[in-house]
């Protein structure tokens, strides 16, 4: 069976969206992005987050405290020794990044999201 997302995606994109890779901090074209729009999967285009969530956490990849209506899937995450809970898109089970207790108000959330695994739709 072919992945069609291999195709559609770079090789850096696609080890983190299809394989749960993280990009490097601070590295990804959406840390320090603050123009107005909606961030999008990079693999099949659902509207995942809105500018008007995005704050300034310092951690090194962009940060939202909350995502659109029902499109990210959480899932428990034990791997290197830690008690995460991963994010994935609800479509196409893209890996996104995790989702964290230490967000702003209203939520109190921070979705720690990889740049790679994000297109922005002005």
């Amino acid at each position: 069976m072919t992945d069609h997302y291999k195709d559609k995606l770079s090789e850096d994109a696609y080890r983190v969206c299809r394989l749960g890779a993280t990009e490097m901090p601070f590295s990804g074209k959406y840390n320090d992005h603050w123009q107005q729009g909606t961030y999008l999967c990079a693999c099949c285009d659902t509207p995942l987050f809105s500018s008007e969530h995005k704050f300034e956490s310092g951690c090194g990849w962009p940060s939202f405290y909350q995502g659109l209506d029902d499109a990210i899937v959480y899932l428990p995450d034990h791997s290197h020794n830690m008690n995460r809970i991963e994010i994935q898109c609800k479509q196409c089970n893209s890996h996104l990044g995790h989702v964290f207790d230490d967000g702003p108000k209203p939520t109190g959330k921070r979705y720690c999201v990889n740049s790679l695994s994000l297109v922005f739709d002005a």
